[in-house]
């Protein structure tokens, strides 16, 4: 479920970065940031890329709900089989 958190096209400044739920802060080194393209935007007060990065992690969260309804659903099947 870990690979369904990231996005291909990184964090913003921090292409290397692909985790959409938690980096390390851009100012901080070391210490993590939770949801970091957004939280960082809207700290430096760039709202046009905060809208744009709140789109893409949106979307990153509604594909990993997708991912794991599909693995229950299967998990279900499987288990039916059995008993």
């Amino acid at each position: 479920m870990e690979r369904a958190l990231m996005s291909s096209e990184g964090l913003p400044n921090r292409e290397w970065f692909k985790h959409q739920i938690y980096a390390p802060g851009f100012y901080t080194g070391y210490g993590v940031k939770t949801i970091p393209a957004v939280r960082e935007s809207i700290e430096q007060k760039q709202w046009k890329q905060a809208d744009e990065q709140i789109v893409r992690v949106g979307k990153v969260l509604e594909n990993t709900g997708e991912q794991i309804q599909g693995r229950r659903r299967r998990w279900r099947r499987w288990r039916s089989k059995l008993g």
